[in-house]
């Protein structure tokens, strides 16, 4: 079984149900197994299931992000290998 890890703990600040329409927009679109715990979303690739590159799975998430309205509020930032971060922009005043 492989994993990706995406944290998401500034995001859940902001709005519980964000979070959760993120993890059923990953599930229907990557294919995968996902569990949301306090701090994270979890992918669970079984099966023999292929991972999608690093790649694709950023414009996954770029893309809930746009279709959510939080593209103004938030980027997404590779961390380590299997790991994304959901981070807060900062704002220029």
């Amino acid at each position: 079984m492989s994993t990706v890890v995406i944290k998401i703990s500034e995001l859940r600040g902001m709005n519980d149900e964000n979070v959760k329409d993120l993890a059923e927009f990953l599930e229907n679109r990557a294919g995968a197994k996902v569990d949301v715990t306090s701090g994270e979303i979890t992918l669970n690739f079984e099966g023999g299931k292929k991972i999608p590159s690093r790649a694709h799975l950023r414009v996954l998430l770029r893309k809930f992000l746009h279709q959510a309205e939080l593209k103004e509020d938030f980027r997404v930032i590779l961390g380590k290998e299997k790991v994304f971060i959901i981070k807060e922009r900062k704002h220029v005043e």
